[in-house]
């Protein structure tokens, strides 16, 4: 099972490096540069108000078939259209809610006319989740790898013509770059039902309430816990725009931190679907058998996520001023935030271990709280301190739900961490920094660092060399 994680990790690495940091860094990012910082920051925010509705569209559903399916596929063939149609249905409830909120809110008639494709975008995005569910399911790791990064490699082809090509008879506008993502979205959809229907009989429309009631009230808890973790990670840039006399500029400002972690936070995302469905069937079968699945993913996310996280914080200035033309005043609010990944990191890890578990109410009470501090933080935060005061508000949000949840795992799995684990962390970081801080001002403190990182995670056995062997003599898929 390690085998098959690092297996299929490496394959959707590899694809995620190739093409999302392009579309995040060489098209979103030059995006923001072309149209300033005041309209990529109300698109910013107007984007940030879609994904936390978006739970509407969704009800826990991807997350509950995801483990359904893996356990037990042949429901597929049976739920699927049935459940299809019944997101139609969630699809128009989504848009009357979306709306409600945005003249409550008192948005502008050009940002609701971009919230009205943000809104479709997102029923295109939740949609084409719900066949990658399958494809986790059926442990077609591959497949899902490709749909994962097609929307942003059709971003790239359209982005780019348009961006950097003297052909395009039109210039960038954040209404163009919204459009743009809905023929990609739209286009990765209809390729990921196709491939789907390879897979699966190719299922009729059925639009069965009393089913989609019984369905919903089984997947309820996840609809939960993905609105409750959306609001706490999601309301920062939201509440920014709003309540600040500058919202959208210091949108735009965290928007400009925010980048690097949403790109991170994409590959931390590859960790948790790959490991939710393993999780979810060894639990089937043998509790004891997710320990070592656990420490191999663990010790992997955890070290590199440090490590990434100090390359960063230390080179923060020059990483921003090489992708934005006005990036001095973000710095503070980058660091922040990226001192949020390691806990994101450690909720990619637990967060999935209780969800594949079943402990939803442990994750929905500790994410409800987490909401809490951050609504409290960012009140008295964003006035006073702006775009750096929402990042704090983040930090300390995603730490304190991380926290809760190792805790519980501890108890729930009865987990131990031994002494020799921890001086282990703790000289890790404690040369990392030494090292960082000595060669600050060293040209080549990035492959510096990088080094001495990686040597180190070999030499504490953060990466098992003996798993690595392995998975080069036979990367075979777990079936």
């Amino acid at each position: 099972m390690q085998k098959t994680f690092l297996s299929n990790l490496l394959i959707t690495i590899f694809l995620n490096l190739l093409i999302k940091p392009i579309a995040l860094f060489g098209i979103d990012a030059t995006v923001q540069n072309k149209v300033g910082p005041e309209d990529y920051g109300l698109y910013f925010s107007l984007l940030n108000l879609s994904v936390i509705l978006n739970m509407l569209l969704d009800l826990g559903i991807n997350n509950f078939t995801t483990k359904r399916v893996a356990q037990n596929p042949e429901i597929a063939k049976r739920y699927f259209g049935k459940i299809f149609a019944f997101r139609i249905l969630l699809f128009l409830f989504y848009f009357v809610v979306l709306f409600t909120f945005a003249f409550v809110l008192n948005y502008s008639f050009k940002a609701l006319y971009i919230l009205s494709i943000l809104g479709i975008n997102q029923f295109f995005v939740i949609s084409t989740a719900y066949c990658r569910s399958h494809f986790a399911g059926f442990h077609f790791f591959k497949l899902d790898a490709f749909i994962s990064v097609l929307d942003r490699f059709l971003l790239i082809v359209l982005g780019g013509y348009v961006l950097f090509t003297p052909f395009s008879p039109m210039a960038m506008t954040i209404e163009l770059f919204v459009w743009i993502q809905f023929i990609c979205y739209f286009t990765t959809f209809c390729i990921a039902l196709f491939l789907l229907f390879k897979h699966i009989e190719k299922p009729a429309l059925n639009l069965d309430l009393k089913f989609s009631l019984s369905f919903v009230k089984r997947s309820f808890p996840y609809a939960l816990l993905v609105v409750l973790m959306l609001l706490y990670t999601r309301l920062d840039g939201v509440m920014l725009e709003r309540i600040h006399p500058n919202g959208a500029y210091e949108s735009g400002i965290f928007a400009q931190g925010f980048r690097l972690l949403d790109a991170l936070f994409m590959f931390g995302m590859i960790f948790a679907g790959i490991l939710f469905p393993m999780f979810s069937k060894q639990l089937k079968y043998d509790r004891s058998a997710v320990k070592p699945l656990l420490k191999t993913a663990g010790n992997l996310l955890m070290s590199g996520s440090i490590l990434i996280v100090l390359v960063a914080i230390f080179n923060g200035y020059d990483l921003l001023n090489l992708i934005y033309d006005r990036a001095e005043e973000s710095i503070q609010a980058f660091n922040w935030l990226m001192l949020g990944f390691i806990a994101i990191c450690m909720n990619f890890i637990f967060g999935t271990l209780l969800t594949a578990n079943g402990n939803l109410k442990i994750l929905n009470i500790s994410s409800a709280l987490g909401i809490f501090i951050n609504i409290g933080l960012n009140f008295t935060l964003i006035p006073r301190f702006g775009a750096e005061g929402a990042a704090f508000a983040s930090f300390a949000t995603q730490s304190f739900v991380a926290i809760i949840q190792f805790i519980f795992c501890l108890k729930f799995f009865q987990l131990s961490i031994s002494f020799r684990t921890i001086l282990k962390y703790c000289i890790f970081v404690l040369v990392l920094l030494v090292v960082s801080f000595n060669l600050i001002h060293f040209k080549l403190l990035i492959p510096v660092q990088l080094l001495i990182g990686s040597l180190l995670m070999f030499a504490f056995s953060f990466v098992d060399i003996k798993n690595l062997k392995e998975l080069l003599l036979n990367s075979s898929n777990f079936k």
